[in-house]
């Protein structure tokens, strides 16, 4: 599961991902220096040729190599999302995974063009397979948004075949095809006006992403870029949030002031075949929820810092955390809390004690949102200085420690695991 969502401003682009993974499945973030070409290089299950890095900034499951979502140095930005064709992955002997191909393309991409080409160029030498997603035992296949400052590309992928689309002022995607005959590149065995929505498995429903990516769709058409990139991220964070009945929760407006829209009740795929209970905040019981989420905003002029911020666990219940983008020499320390898997266990057991309580879940926003505010605002005046980010960081891991202590007094989520 997954959603992505770009908006491609004047001189910016907007990006954003909910990563929807097995609900106790850890999540991450790290900051990668880049690395001079070498000998080999081993991702998830593939030994392949390794011709060096850029810098990046990479929100990964603990247990694998690859990234769900990322930036890196030149200001690419990419995530991916989980689908299914006609073609069954589940024979396959393991090769590239999705996850992979999006490390890959940051580490090898100046610009999403060039990402696109190395991603699809892993993609026809080394092929696709392997688990992806070890808790269910899950192979599939990967659709993926790639933006830089300017320009946007849609990539979706069946084995070895692909096919794109330039990205005009907007997209969303969730798990099922997107393109039709609007595609522009493709590998070579995609004949012209192939219909690429004739890939899908006619008997797997896509009620659960066509929820979602409706929701998406409709926040990306009414994105107010000319507002700006900040006020477009802090909207993002808003839609990134969204329960089912839109956009809340945007920071620096209070939760309380726009409804802290509870989770919908959990459902299986069987039970919802429609689509219900679905949102871009997944809460899908067992079978997934939002484990990580990434807003991005990279500026094409090169003098203006660009920025992430990342939230650990459900967005519903999280912070999202300013953090520095990558630089080409060493990359600035992250807030120790986003890289701590002890910390996303925090978030998980907060995301599990609210449920579908709205009282608790607005008591959970009263206690997170002015800590999110202030390292919002604060973060503004930081520019590039690795050391003020250090020291940024070093305040922000303190600010929301206590914060989840707070509330685990209030007896929602647990104590600091020596406690």
């Amino acid at each position: 599961m997954c959603d992505t969502l770009c908006v491609l401003g004047d001189g910016f682009t907007l990006f954003a991902k909910n990563s929807d993974r097995p609900r106790s499945e850890p999540q991450i973030v790290e900051a990668l220096p880049g690395r001079p070409p070498g000998a080999g290089l081993r991702t998830q299950y593939l030994d392949i040729p390794d011709t060096g890095a850029s810098s990046t900034l990479l929100s990964r499951p603990t247990w694998l190599w690859g990234a769900e979502h990322g930036m890196n140095e030149h200001r690419v930005v990419i995530g991916n999302e989980m689908i299914f064709t006609l073609d069954d992955p589940r024979p396959l002997s393991p090769a590239l995974i999705g996850m992979d191909l999006v490390r890959l393309g940051l580490e090898r991409g100046s610009t999403a063009d060039e990402a696109l080409a190395a991603m699809t160029g892993l993609l026809q030498e080394h092929g696709q397979g392997g688990i992806g997603d070890a808790v269910h035992g899950l192979s599939y296949w990967s659709s993926f948004l790639i933006a830089d400052p300017t320009s946007a590309w849609v990539l979706e992928t069946t084995r070895r075949t692909w096919a794109a689309r330039p990205v005009v002022a907007g997209a969303a995607l969730s798990n099922r095809l997107t393109l039709r005959e609007d595609w522009t590149r493709a590998s070579a065995d995609v004949r012209p006006g192939t219909d690429i929505d004739s890939w899908r498995h006619p008997d797997l429903p896509t009620g659960f992403a066509d929820t979602r990516l409706a929701a998406g769709r409709a926040f990306v058409g009414r994105a107010d870029v000319a507002s700006g990139p900040d006020s477009g991220a802090r909207e993002m964070v808003a839609a990134l949030r969204d329960h089912g009945t839109g956009p809340w929760g945007a920071p620096g407006r209070r939760a309380g002031s726009d409804g802290g829209t509870p989770p919908p009740a959990p459902v299986a795929d069987e039970a919802s075949p429609d689509g219900l209970g679905w949102s871009l905040c997944l809460h899908a019981g067992d079978t997934a929820v939002t484990t990580a989420s990434m807003v991005a905003v990279v500026p094409a002029d090169r003098q203006v810092p660009a920025r992430a911020w990342v939230a650990l666990g459900s967005p519903c219940v999280s912070v999202y955390v300013p953090v520095p983008a990558p630089a080409a020499t060493s990359p600035s320390p992250l807030p120790v809390l986003v890289g701590d898997p002890a910390m996303w266990h925090r978030f998980e057991a907060v995301r599990d004690d609210v449920g579908t309580d709205a009282a608790a879940l607005v008591s959970v926003r009263d206690e997170l949102d002015g800590v999110e505010d202030a390292l919002w605002d604060e973060a503004d005046g930081l520019g590039q200085d690795p050391r003020a980010w250090a020291d940024f960081g070093t305040r922000a891991t303190w600010e929301v420690d206590n914060a989840l202590d707070r509330l685990a007094i209030a007896g929602i989520g647990s104590p600091k695991p020596d406690q």
